[in-house]
């Protein structure tokens, strides 16, 4: 988690009226605690088979507070990182760069078992090329527990204060739509299609610097994510355009998420 250039000031509340019209991206048309059933993802249902991962399903437990967020130092471990990937790619069978900026899918590679120093070479690896695909994975199969060690040699990780979480493991985030959860429909009742541009996590004054996605279940086909490289298309504007940039602010807001809670 790296730090955020952020003003952390806070504006006056909206009025309701405006509230209401707030709208955030596809995870806050997800249906949520309210939509879950333990049962049908434990067992099945008509039309959705059982949790593959039963040791992954949310929990939601409202009891639990989290005291507010400390300022802390990251520590940016691609730096210490050999730029030859000489102990993270050693195995890798094929490296394919999917644009000539953004995005490498690499095989043959298991992250659950690299070195610190192939830790270090991955963090420079994401570094340069924003989004990197790494194949045949095997942390869903791993105790939960392995899975948040890896994560913390990068540096402190979020916890996500409303969204379901395993049991005992906060820090893992769960993109989660309940078996039967109609709730997603909605997102199309005002819009033509599902595409919802977003930055994870903006609002806060340090926001989440790398983020570790597996999947667990998913749908034979759809569920695509795109990602844009935000640092490529500033640089492809023209000087001008640039300068009526600088010095403009924006509000984020995680303001959708209480709601859904």
């Amino acid at each position: 988690m790296a730090p955020g250039l952020v003003n952390t000031s806070q504006p006056d509340s909206a009025p309701v009226s405006a509230q209401k019209e707030l709208v955030g991206p596809k995870e806050a048309f997800i249906g949520g605690p309210q939509a879950y059933s333990k049962t049908g993802e434990e067992q099945g249902t008509k039309t959705q088979p059982a949790a593959k991962h039963p040791n992954y399903l949310p929990t939601w437990d409202p009891e639990t507070k989290y005291s507010p967020l400390e300022p802390f130092t990251h520590y940016e471990h691609g730096k210490d990182a050999d730029p030859s990937f000489k102990d993270l790619l050693r195995d890798a069978s094929s490296v394919t760069e999917i644009t000539p900026t953004t995005g490498t899918e690499v095989r043959g590679v298991q992250l659950s078992s690299l070195t610190n120093e192939g830790k270090d070479q991955l963090a420079l690896l994401v570094a340069q090329r924003k989004v990197v695909v790494f194949q045949d994975q095997d942390f869903a199969d791993l105790p939960i527990k392995d899975a948040v060690k890896f994560g913390e040699y990068f540096g402190r990780l979020h916890i996500h204060p409303t969204s379901g979480a395993p049991a005992g493991h906060p820090e893992i985030h769960l993109v989660h739509r309940g078996a039967d959860d109609t709730a997603a429909a909605e997102i199309l009742k005002t819009r033509t299609n599902s595409i919802t541009w977003h930055s994870d996590v903006t609002y806060e004054a340090q926001p989440p610097g790398t983020t570790f996605l597996y999947v667990l279940d998913g749908p034979k086909a759809g569920g695509d994510t795109l990602f844009a490289n935000q640092a490529v298309a500033y640089n492809r504007l023209s000087p001008e355009f640039r300068k009526r940039l600088h010095g403009l602010t924006a509000l984020h807001s995680g303001q959708y998420i209480p709601c859904n809670a």
